[in-house]
């Protein structure tokens, strides 16, 4: 199983690109089960997640084809099956957004219910209860949603009891293809999903409300296939940011979009960064100095994104003062805390804050990643630790962040993948 061996203490300094959007690429690759001709998607990153969606739409019968630019064109005309199996969707629960496309043009689906991340509670009502409403049948049986629809969908007003990115974006996704009109109240507006709203729209979708928690769809009768790219991800942009800041380096991020991560900008500024952005980039510059703790609160966009929870937990780990993190998003999203008192941090959990006192120096220590953005937050607390540090189980961070010990090694990171490390290994990540 491979491991990242990290040795840190170095500030990073350097200019990366930054890879396409996976939140908003994943359904940008359901909705393409949608078109009755093919579609091609731009900017697309390389990670685990996008595999696993392209074996899953190929499991299907879609067809795909990738040209020299590395874009990928998808033809769902050739659709065989329409379910959606346990082996794969357990590995990523956003495998639940074929299941609106699927059950909109072809009125039937068996999704497998999802896996994914261990972070906290993500129901599947809203889903269903939304499809539910717009004249879906719907049975759950022996771990599968069963779903079928006589005729079309029908438009409907739906009132999410609780903001959800999927959910919104599988309802959206639906009520394309509806009979009438649907009205999606409460819905969510972070950037993934106005992205796909785009997307939609030039497919020939008439959705309004864009980047409002109040979208209406009035369905159409076919939607046809387009060329399209991903926006820039606001979270990977986010955690080199954050990289930067707590080892006192500076870093230039390119084919960004500053626009989308005012929240983190600013607490990135409050931990005493010097921030400059254009209309594609970032950079940012800590003079090497130690950043500063700050208090974040996550919530929906546009506020602080709960994905970008765990790597604050690590700046306010080797920052100066006190800080406190409150998860509002997910339950269970502090598994990295335990993680980095390993390594010495000192973090007091209060239910669902992290109360952090911030120490001068970290220490490297084997950790395991327990997911996503909690590896992410190992990676970025191994740069600034005295020492080596080895994080497990990165089968998390390939799921969303494209080739980051090469990235981090064009920062100057001494950092490295192995498979089987010995001391020779931890060695030579010295130079």
């Amino acid at each position: 199983m491979d491991k990242l061996l990290i040795a840190g203490g170095t500030p990073i300094n350097g200019e990366i690109r930054i890879s396409g959007a996976k939140n908003a690429t994943l359904p940008m690759l359901a909705a393409a089960l949608l078109a009755s001709t093919p579609i091609e998607i731009c900017n697309i990153p390389h990670l685990q997640d996008v595999t696993t969606t392209i074996e899953l739409l190929g499991l299907m019968g879609a067809v795909f084809t990738v040209n020299d630019d590395l874009n990928i064109q998808i033809d769902t005309s050739t659709l065989t099956q329409f379910s959606a199996p346990y082996e794969l969707v357990k590995t990523m629960r956003a495998s639940i957004l074929v299941l609106g496309p699927l059950l909109a043009r072809y009125g039937k689906a068996d999704v497998s219910l999802p896996g994914g991340c261990a972070i906290g509670s993500r129901p599947i009502n809203l889903h269903i209860h939304g499809l539910q409403a717009m004249g879906a049948d719907i049975t759950i049986k022996n771990g599968y949603i069963h779903a079928r629809t006589h005729g079309r969908l029908r438009g409907a007003k739906i009132l999410m009891d609780q903001v959800s990115v999927t959910g919104t974006e599988n309802l959206i996704m639906a009520a394309t293809l509806a009979n009438g009109v649907t009205i999606i109240e409460n819905a969510a507006c972070e950037p993934e999903v106005t992205d796909l709203i785009h997307l939609l729209n030039k497919m020939g979708a008439e959705i309004t409300g864009v980047g409002t928690t109040t979208l209406t769809v009035e369905g159409v009768s076919t939607l046809n296939g387009t060329k399209y790219t991903v926006l820039p991800d606001r979270i990977e942009t986010g955690t080199y940011l954050t990289a930067g800041a707590l080892t006192g380096g500076k870093v230039k991020l390119k084919n960004t979009d500053p626009k989308i991560l005012d929240a983190v900008l600013l607490k990135l500024e409050e931990a005493g960064a010097e921030i400059d952005t254009g209309v594609d980039w970032i950079y940012l510059d800590m003079k090497g100095k130690r950043p500063k703790a700050v208090d974040v609160c996550t919530a929906p966009y546009p506020a602080f994104p709960t994905d970008m929870q765990a790597q604050f937990t690590a700046l306010n780990a080797v920052a100066e003062g006190s800080g406190a993190i409150t998860e509002t998003i997910f339950e269970n999203r502090f598994m990295h805390v335990q993680e980095l008192q390993r390594m010495g941090a000192e973090i007091n959990l209060r239910g669902n804050t992290a109360v952090t006192k911030g120490v001068k120096n970290l220490t490297g220590a084997p950790v395991m990643a327990t997911d996503l953005r909690a590896s992410a937050c190992l990676v970025l607390a191994g740069l600034a630790a005295q020492g080596t540090t080895i994080v497990d189980r990165i089968y998390h961070i390939d799921r969303g962040y494209e080739c980051i010990e090469e990235k981090l090694q064009n920062l100057g990171a001494n950092i490295k993948r192995v498979s089987n490390y010995t001391v020779s290994d931890i060695y030579s990540i010295y130079g």
